[in-house]
C-alpha cells in the first residue's frame, strides 16, 4: 500500500489515485484536474480549509497546523514557511 507523499493518505484502490494512475505517488486530493500534483501553496490552502472545516480551528491556528503537518511529508520536507 502506498501513502500519498503530499498529504499522507493511504492509497488502497485505483480510485485513490489521480486519473486512476497507480504509478503516481500522490492521491486524488493532492492532484489538479489534469492529474498533476498541486503546488505547496495550493496544498497549504486546501489543508488549512480542511482543518477549519473538520477541526473547528480558526484560520491562523489551522494555517500553522497545516504548515507543521505538511513539513513532515516527503513532498514538502524542504518547506519551512507558508
Amino acid at each position: 500500500m502506498k501513502t500519498c507523499i503530499a498529504c499522507g493518505m493511504p492509497m488502497t484502490k485505483p480510485s485513490d489515485y489521480p486519473l486512476k494512475d497507480e504509478s503516481k505517488d500522490y492521491c486524488i486530493y493532492c492532484a489538479r484536474p489534469d492529474g498533476s500534483m498541486q503546488s505547496y501553496p495550493e496544498k497549504l490552502e486546501g489543508t488549512t480549509k480542511f482543518l477549519i472545516r473538520t477541526q473547528g480551528l480558526d484560520e491562523e491556528a489551522a494555517h500553522q497546523m497545516a504548515i507543521r503537518t505538511l513539513a513532515k511529508l516527503p513532498a514538502w520536507e524542504s518547506k519551512q514557511n507558508g
